[in-house]
């Protein structure tokens, strides 16, 4: 079993800078892919960023092209989220997730374990 915990989340005014981040704990050898979803209020949950084991491989959202990064540190078995320019529109719940299969996925379903979220709000 895979344990995830964000960290970082919380109120940030329009423009501005955020970083979040996400270790991993118990049988983190079975991850590959990790990455970041975020929901909104009475939205269905939506896929930001994925990083594969290394950094060569990544894949962004449309939406947050150009002003998230996503980095990833497997010696703390750690991924973050790096968010600059924030809109309004990022105002939701951040999820990190992990995947075990090698490939980079952005459907809710093909992720294998959650952590809990962490709120973020872009206040305008």
């Amino acid at each position: 079993q895979v344990q995830l915990v964000e960290s970082g989340g919380g109120l940030v005014q329009a423009g501005g800078s955020l970083s979040l981040s996400c270790a991993a704990s118990g049988r983190t050898g079975v991850i590959s892919v990790m990455g970041w979803f975020r929901q909104a209020p009475g939205k269905e949950r939506e896929f930001v960023a994925a990083h594969g084991y290394t950094s060569s491989t990544k894949y962004y959202a449309d939406s947050v092209k150009g002003r998230f990064t996503i980095s990833r540190d497997n010696s703390k078995n750690t991924v973050y989220l790096q968010m600059i320019s924030l809109k309004s529109e990022d105002t939701a719940i951040y999820y990190c997730a992990a995947r075990m299969a090698w490939s980079i996925a952005t459907d809710t379903h093909e992720y294998d374990y959650w952590g809990q979220g962490t709120q973020v709000t872009v206040s305008s």
